[in-house]
């Protein structure tokens, strides 16, 4: 079952910039990067640390515990599948932005 969960408009981030979401059970990080937004689960796979406030180069993002890095694009650890972090699609509508939960999520 997928839903779909409207960002509120305050929340979309502008280019390079991030956002912290609480969407039911979930806690997300969103991300644009050079116009195009990620959504992921704001956890490290690894050992639960928040991802949101990570280093953020181009598409990867570090986690500040351990150091581990992420592709935004697919959740897998950067160099390795052995470790992913879910991933959410985003759409973008008009001016408004969605996150697909429930469908087309990386989970191990």
């Amino acid at each position: 079952m997928t839903n779909r969960f409207e960002v509120p408009f305050e929340k979309i981030p502008n280019s390079g910039e991030r956002a912290f979401l609480k969407i039911g059970d979930k806690t997300l990080a969103l991300f644009n990067v050079a116009t195009q937004l990620y959504a992921i689960d704001d956890s490290c796979p690894h050992q639960g640390a928040s991802l949101f406030s990570g280093r953020l180069e181009g598409r990867v993002i570090q986690c500040c515990a351990h150091g581990l890095r992420f592709d935004l694009t697919n959740g897998c650890l950067v160099n390795s599948a052995q470790l992913k972090v879910a991933t959410y699609p985003v759409e973008v509508i008009e001016d408004k932005v969605f996150i697909m939960i429930g469908y087309g999520e990386n989970h191990e």
